[in-house]
């Protein structure tokens, strides 16, 4: 039995991925830090084959929890997992996502001196070759350098490289459950945390590897899903008559269009390019199939007393 509380919950939410949530807990069982230090707990989003064979497999080298919901969505997901986490700090990550062996040691020693803070590391992109996942990853880089410019004033971080406080985290109510994919959930969180007043901290040296394999067709319907959420943040954002609906300036999607150019080398930095001018054109249409579902079903009065999908 424990005799002291974890330092670190590790949070995994996971969907049908067995293989690369094999991988994750391979890294986490060879992480540089106390094993009696930090624990982990995995949440099976309702998976068609459950994810318990894996979660024992570790059993003996871990100290991991298994937890199962039907499938609910990653908001879901990871507040459950907080809601039965022991450890002082909650460290999220996703279940295609290998930590470096000094991602726990690099985090404590943040909290060390920053104990109040929401501290998001860097990750990196495993599928170099892949053309999609690097358009898909240069994104987020380019939202990185945008959003966190300055490391001690960071306003943007993705859910599967996020720490903060277990209290904290509950005290601003977790993820918001009106998403139900993978899509805005972490922009809305960080959202929420800056209006309470509290402080991001970009913390480069806290890495992690990303191994999301994507096709045209994959990546194509996460940039869609990313539209539809942007609508739902958005929405979400309008009661408190912040910004409601307000682009980001012309230079922001200049810039994003230049990103690529200045840091791919060869002509492999033109695919990329229009890759992401694809994917901005189709989160575009995300966001407005969102907006437009949501004036039908205000207007509708059978389709808005469902649920929201």
């Amino acid at each position: 039995m424990r005799d002291e509380q974890p330092f670190f919950s590790i949070i995994i939410p996971t969907f049908n991925r067995p293989l690369q949530l094999t991988h994750c807990l391979q890294s986490l069982a060879r992480v540089n830090y106390p094993p009696n230090r930090f624990e982990v707990v995995v949440v099976d989003d309702g998976s068609v084959g459950p994810a318990e064979t894996v979660v024992s497999s570790f059993s003996n080298r871990l100290d991991i929890t298994l937890i199962t919901q039907p499938h609910s969505g990653p908001a879901i997901a990871r507040n459950k997992g907080a809601a039965h986490a022991k450890g002082k700090f909650l460290a999220f990550t996703d279940d295609d996502c290998t930590p470096a062996p000094e991602w726990l040691k690099s985090l404590a020693l943040r909290f060390n001196g920053t104990p109040d803070a929401m501290i998001g590391g860097r990750t990196l992109n495993v599928f170099l070759q892949n053309l999609y996942s690097a358009a898909s990853h240069f994104l987020i880089e380019y939202l990185y350098s945008y959003y966190n410019v300055n490391s001690d004033q960071a306003r943007f971080f993705t859910s599967n490289n996020l720490s903060l406080a277990a209290g904290r985290f509950h005290s601003i109510g977790g993820f918001n459950t009106l998403f139900p994919d993978a899509a805005a959930e972490d922009r809305e969180f960080c959202d929420r945390w800056l209006r309470h007043g509290f402080r991001m901290i970009y913390a480069p040296e806290v890495l992690i590897y990303h191994a999301h394999r994507l096709t045209l067709h994959s990546l194509c319907r996460q940039q869609f899903n990313y539209g539809r959420g942007a609508f739902r943040f958005h929405q979400l954002r309008a009661p408190r008559r912040i910004n409601d609906f307000r682009l980001e300036p012309l230079s922001f999607y200049v810039n994003m269009l230049r990103y690529p150019l200045a840091e791919i080398p060869g002509a492999k930095k033109y695919l990329i390019l229009a890759l992401i001018v694809l994917s901005q054109k189709t989160n575009a249409a995300g966001f407005l199939w969102e907006m437009v579902r949501q004036i039908i079903r205000k207007n509708n009065p059978i389709l808005s007393s469902g649920h929201y999908d």
